[in-house]
C-alpha cells in the first residue's frame, strides 16, 4: 500500500468535542470520524487496526472449543417479553416496527436469541458441551454518549454464549473462558486486570472483568498483590471495624450551622475534618423512605445500598419533598436522632466517638454525638466504597486502587435464561434438563480505545505491536531526485510485500501483504 493511494486524512487541532486522549488522536489519525452522537465510521486506518483485534479474538476462541455462528442484530419483541427484559432494559433498548406493525429491537445483546436457538436445537446430553460466539455490531441507546468509541450508541462486541448439562460443566466452561480472554489480552500487548463485578442486568451467580489499566478509566479497581485479591470497586467488601470505640468525651450540643448543607462546607464552617462527620442520606425504599448513615469523607456504594432489604432498587434518593416529611426539614440538615425510619449504618461509623451529625433542623448541627449514650448503638452493614489503605478482605494486606477501562465481562448465568424458554435437553436417564449457561463479551471497538488510553504520548498513539496498522513503514528520502534511492525503495517495498503474503498465505489470510 502506498500512501498516496491510501486516502488518509488527518487533523492538526484538537476537535473541540473529544474530551478523553483516544477520542482526540482517533480523529486527529484519522482513525474514525463521527456520523452522529455516538455513531462513528471506521476509516480504512482505524479498520485495520480493528480487524488485527477480531483476528486475535477469533484465534482464540475457535483455540478455545468455541463455535462462530452469527445472529440477526433486529430482535422479534416476543423474545425480550419472554425473558421479561423487554420493560426492564428500559431506554437503552432501541425499539421499531416494521411495516405489518410488528415490534422489534435492534440487539445490545443476544441471551435472547442464542437461547432460542439452544431450545430448538439441542434435544440431548451428548450434543453438550456448546460454546458459540459472534463478532458483531451492537446498539445501546445510551442516554449521554461520550468519550468516542468508549462510550458510543453503536459498537462491535464478541459475545458467546455455553451450554452445559450441569454446573460443574458451566463452571468449567467459564474457566475456559477466563483463561481465552487472559491470553486475548496478553496477545493484544495490554497491560490488564480480572477483577470481581456485580452481574448488574445480565444476571447469573458470578462474573469477572477484564480492565486495561490507564489513568484515565472510568472504573475504580481495588487491589492487593499480596492477597492475590482485585475487585471492581462496586464489589469489593468492607468488613465490620475491629477496634474499640472510644469513650464520649463531649457533651451532645446542638449549634447554629447556617447554610451548611454539605460535608464541605461544614467542615469548612467548624474547622474539623469530614471523618469526623457523620451524613444521613434518605433514599427511596419498597414501603418507606430508608437512611443510610456514612462517614463524612466516604462514598455511599450504589451496588450494595440497592441489596439492602427494604431499600428500592435501582437506588433512588429520595426527593425534598420526602426529605421534608420523614425529617421536618430541608435536606442538607438530616441526621439519625429521632429519626423515625429505617437507619443503616456503614461498618465504619461503629468506631466513631464526638462526632458531628444534622440536627433534622434547618440551619442546626449537634455536636459532641456519641453511640449507647445518644444513639443506639448500630448493627453495621456494609455500605461505603472501599478507599486505599482498606484492609484486604482476606486480611494479608492492604487496598491499592487503580483506573481501569471495562473490556471484557464473563459471566456464570445458570439457569435464568434456559429456564425463562425453556431451553432442555435430555440426560443419560432420559430425564429433562435444564441447561446451565454462562456469556461472555468482549468490547471489540473498546479495545482500540483503551489500547490508546494505555500507550500514548505527547506525540501521538504507540501503539503495541500486535495492534499497528502496518508493520513496516517506508520513507525514502528526496526518492524524486534519486533514481538510486527510487530503485532501493521500490525493491525494498516489493520484498517486503512478498514476504507479508507469504506469512499470510502460512496463517491461511487473504489479500496483499503489509507495507
Amino acid at each position: 500500500m502506498r500512501y498516496s493511494e491510501f486516502g488518509l486524512t488527518t487533523l492538526k487541532e484538537v476537535p473541540a468535542e473529544a474530551e478523553i486522549v483516544s477520542h482526540q488522536l482517533m480523529l486527529r489519525a484519522g482513525l474514525i470520524r463521527r456520523l452522529a452522537s455516538g455513531l462513528f465510521t471506521w476509516m480504512p486506518l482505524g479498520l485495520r487496526v480493528l480487524r488485527k483485534v477480531e483476528n486475535i479474538v477469533r484465534e482464540e476462541m475457535n483455540r478455545a472449543g468455541a463455535l462462530e455462528l452469527l445472529m440477526p442484530a433486529v430482535q422479534p419483541a416476543e423474545l425480550w417479553q419472554e425473558s421479561g427484559r423487554w420493560e426492564e432494559y428500559g431506554p437503552l433498548l432501541l425499539r421499531m416496527f416494521d411495516r405489518s406493525e410488528r415490534e422489534y429491537c435492534f440487539g445490545p445483546t443476544h441471551e435472547e436469541v442464542i437461547t432460542d436457538i439452544a431450545r430448538r436445537e439441542l434435544r440431548s446430553y451428548k450434543q453438550l458441551p456448546l460454546n458459540f460466539y459472534q463478532i458483531q455490531t451492537k446498539f445501546r441507546d445510551e442516554i449521554r454518549p461520550r468519550f468516542g468509541i468508549m462510550r458510543s450508541r453503536e459498537f462491535i462486541m464478541k459475545d458467546a454464549y455455553s451450554f452445559d448439562l450441569d454446573k460443574d460443566g458451566m463452571r468449567a466452561a467459564y474457566d475456559k473462558m477466563h483463561a481465552a480472554y487472559s491470553a486475548i489480552f496478553e496477545r493484544l500487548g495490554l497491560t490488564f486486570r480480572v477483577v470481581d463485578a456485580d452481574s448488574g442486568e445480565i444476571g447469573g451467580s458470578r462474573s469477572q472483568e477484564f480492565h486495561v489499566l490507564a489513568d484515565s478509566g472510568e472504573d475504580a479497581i481495588a487491589y492487593c498483590d499480596e492477597d492475590d485479591y482485585a475487585s471492581n470497586i462496586e464489589m469489593a467488601a468492607t468488613e465490620p471495624a475491629g477496634g474499640e470505640r472510644p469513650a464520649a468525651s463531649q457533651d451532645l450540643e446542638k449549634i447554629a450551622t447556617p447554610g451548611a448543607k454539605s460535608i464541605t462546607a461544614l467542615g469548612e464552617m467548624l474547622g474539623i475534618a469530614p471523618h469526623q462527620m457523620l451524613k444521613t442520606l434518605i433514599v427511596e425504599g419498597d414501603e418507606q423512605p430508608v437512611a443510610l448513615a456514612l462517614r463524612g469523607d466516604h462514598e455511599l456504594n450504589t451496588v450494595k445500598a440497592q441489596k439492602i432489604p427494604g431499600v428500592a432498587s435501582p437506588l433512588t434518593m429520595a426527593d425534598p419533598a420526602a426529605i421534608r416529611t420523614v425529617t421536618g426539614c430541608e435536606p442538607g440538615f438530616a441526621g439519625p436522632i429521632g429519626l423515625d425510619i429505617p437507619v443503616y449504618y456503614d461498618h465504619a461509623t461503629a468506631d466513631m466517638a464526638d462526632f458531628v451529625c444534622g440536627a433534622n433542623e434547618i440551619d442546626r448541627h449537634y455536636t459532641g454525638t456519641n453511640f449507647e449514650r445518644d444513639l443506639a448503638v448500630p448493627e453495621t452493614v456494609d455500605l461505603r466504597n472501599v478507599v486505599e489503605g482498606d484492609p484486604t478482605p482476606g486480611g494479608k494486606g492492604t487496598l491499592c486502587i487503580a483506573r481501569g477501562i471495562e473490556v471484557g465481562h464473563i459471566f456464570q448465568l445458570g439457569a435464568k435464561y434456559s429456564t425463562a424458554f425453556g431451553a432442555s435437553v435430555l440426560d443419560k436417564d432420559g430425564k429433562d434438563r435444564t441447561l446451565e449457561m454462562g456469556c461472555y463479551g468482549i468490547g471489540i471497538t473498546r479495545i482500540v480505545g483503551a489500547a490508546i488510553e494505555q500507550n500514548h504520548d505527547d506525540s501521538g498513539i504507540i501503539w503495541p505491536e500486535p495492534l499497528t496498522p502496518f508493520n513496516v513503514v517506508l520513507v525514502p528520502i528526496n526518492m524524486h531526485r534519486s533514481d538510486a534511492v527510487r530503485e532501493a525503495a521500490e525493491a525494498l517495498y516489493q520484498e517486503l510485500e512478498k514476504r507479508g503474503n507469504m506469512l499470510k498465505s502460512q496463517r491461511g489470510e487473504s489479500g496483499k501483504g503489509r507495507a
